[in-house]
């Protein structure tokens, strides 16, 4: 059977955070400059005392010093979740033996969707190796049930931008909704270097509503009705405007407990260097934040950055 090679890109949530998980919208976008890669590759049954285990499905993700037999990873795990995923769409008990080796560029637990990639590069390429490529459908959704495993309760944002590649207006339980931009946008990602789960913070986020839920409704709408106004300012051709919205969103984000010390250092000095707007991206308190900017000042808006604290810089082009 020969080789098969799936790449899923990283993501950056512009709007909604924390409030998508609640119904309300959030505007997502896929961040091509970074990727996880998955290829699956035929392997040799070898005879001897390690025959079985050289027959089965083996593991490998250099970037997380992983090299072990399928079988013997551990249960719950999400790389584990993610390869059985297939078998069990498939209805496939003994899959032929083959090697699936998982490289990243996507730094781990910082917002942009590693997790999300790397189920969705392993579903794809495995699936595509034993001869069944799953739509995109399909593939989304084994990927949103692995994210459960990341997130606890997640909204199913990330699993969907990284699946279909593009920009996404995201209503939970609602169907996708993919949007065109008229008017392409620069945007830096800076990152704080504080890995930061978003299981965490989407649970502690649970807790404070459940003891306040009419000031976290208050919240939560607010932010949903920013996601609004963005997708109108992006599909009628005037990304400027996201700027004072993102402001508005990250204000939103801090009252909901989220923001940190060094993402608000990372937040203002971006914002003190010109930029048209910025705020954190994603679960918060660590990871990444986001600033929209002007395409010739972005080296020196990522340089103040870095001065700041971020301990990496990425320059995209949403278009």
């Amino acid at each position: 059977m020969p080789a098969f090679t799936s790449t899923a890109p990283g993501k950056i949530i512009l709007f909604g955070e924390h409030a998508v998980v609640y119904g309300y919208p959030a505007l997502a976008v896929p961040v091509t400059k970074v990727r996880v890669r998955a290829t699956v590759s035929a392997r040799a049954i070898v005879s001897g005392d390690m025959g079985e285990e050289s027959a089965g499905v083996h593991v490998i993700a250099p970037g997380i010093g992983l090299d072990s037999p399928w079988s013997a990873l551990k249960p719950g795990g999400a790389v584990r979740a993610a390869v059985g995923s297939v078998f069990a769409t498939l209805g496939m008990s003994q899959p032929p033996p083959c090697t699936i080796k998982v490289t990243s560029t996507i730094p781990i637990a910082s917002g942009l969707g590693s997790g999300a990639a790397v189920s969705v590069a392993i579903i794809r390429a495995l699936a595509g190796f034993l001869g069944h490529p799953l739509p995109n459908e399909q593939v989304s959704a084994l990927a949103y049930e692995v994210e459960k495993i990341h997130h606890g309760t997640p909204s199913g944002i990330d699993n969907t931008v990284v699946t279909y590649a593009k920009p996404v207006f995201f209503v939970k339980d609602q169907p996708i909704a993919t949007f065109t931009i008229p008017q392409p946008f620069t945007i830096i990602i800076g990152d704080t270097g504080i890995s930061s789960p978003t299981k965490e913070t989407v649970g502690d986020v649970r807790q404070a509503w459940q003891a306040n839920p009419e000031r976290y409704q208050r919240i939560f709408a607010a932010v949903g009705s920013i996601a609004k106004s963005a997708r109108q300012a992006i599909e009628s051709g005037h990304p400027k405007r996201l700027g004072p919205l993102m402001d508005e969103n990250h204000y939103f984000l801090q009252e909901m407990g989220v923001s940190s010390p060094e993402l608000d250092r990372l937040v203002n000095a971006a914002r003190e260097a010109g930029a048209l707007g910025a705020k954190l991206s994603g679960g918060g308190r660590g990871g990444n934040m986001i600033a929209l900017v002007e395409e010739g000042e972005a080296d020196a808006i990522c340089l103040a950055i870095r001065k700041a604290g971020a301990v990496g810089t990425i320059i995209t082009q949403v278009k």
